[in-house]
């Protein structure tokens, strides 16, 4: 696979895990999500394959686009990893309900189209 293939795919991976975020939260308030552990463990996991994915993407590629905060994205999947102890959920709140939206307009005109005929219809 060529590394613009890659990038792709992994873009097309933090894309894919961001809207799964959205549609884990949608209709719901903080306090309904403060109060929901199955959500939270899930938009937890969600976050976890963005910024897996996000340490895979090129340093070219993300040295390119620097409105993404690409460190920060992947210090919060090592957080999320490896202190699951002190996840504090109002700020995972945050991340899900104002930042995730902000990463996933950022992401969509990065996903280069996919070719007739690829892919799914």
């Amino acid at each position: 696979m060529q590394p613009e293939q890659r990038d792709a795919a992994h873009l097309w991976d933090m894309l894919d895990a961001a809207r799964g975020v959205l549609s884990l939260i949608q209709g719901m308030s903080e306090e309904d999500y403060l109060s929901d552990r199955r959500t939270q463990l899930a938009v937890e996991r969600e976050v976890e394959v963005i910024g897996e994915a996000a340490g895979r993407v090129s340093r070219m590629l993300q040295e390119a686009h620097p409105q993404i905060p690409w460190r920060k994205i992947i210090a919060q999947r090592h957080v999320l990893a490896h202190e699951y102890g002190t996840i504090l959920q109002d700020r995972m709140w945050a991340v899900a309900s104002i930042h995730v939206p902000e990463l996933i307009s950022e992401l969509e005109p990065l996903i280069p189209p996919i070719p007739p005929g690829t892919g799914s219809s």
